[in-house]
């Protein structure tokens, strides 16, 4: 698999985004998912560039989760920003990533992106309840690069 569009199928891709849409639907907080060919920067960095592209460090409580994949380094990388970061507990992201890789490993991309989205949704509606008036601040489409 060589291209990023062909990564998911459409039909997987509208199942990722229902899954951040009701993710969303309990929490103020903003979860983003980017696909990308490779990176030739350390996974981490690249992500967190990412973060910053997408305007995730803009969410007026800083509570984005941005879910990055370089689907040919066979690389991913979960980063939140300094507000939701500061509150889950401190393995957290690592117990995460360890199930979503097991959906990986088995070439399950969609359900390790779906669990790793209903994950980070708990957290945030535990930390950043929906309150009345709290608008989608970023899309909820798949960015990709």
């Amino acid at each position: 698999m060589s291209k990023v569009e062909d990564f998911l199928t459409k039909e997987e891709e509208q199942a990722i985004v229902e899954a951040i849409r009701m993710a969303e639907k309990e929490t103020s907080g903003e979860i983003r998912v980017h696909i990308e060919k490779t990176t030739s920067n350390v996974p981490y960095d690249r992500a967190l560039e990412v973060f910053h592209q997408l305007g995730m460090d803009a969410t007026e409580l800083q509570n984005g989760v941005l879910i990055y994949l370089a689907v040919e380094d066979h690389k991913f990388v979960i980063c939140g920003d300094k507000g939701i970061n500061d509150v889950v507990p401190e393995d957290f992201w690592d117990c995460t990533k360890q199930a979503m890789a097991a959906q990986f490993r088995t070439k399950n991309f969609k359900q390790g992106l779906i669990d790793g989205i209903t994950r980070a949704g708990e957290q945030l509606k535990k930390y950043f309840p929906y309150h009345e008036g709290d608008t989608n601040e970023l899309s909820n489409e798949i960015s990709k690069g």
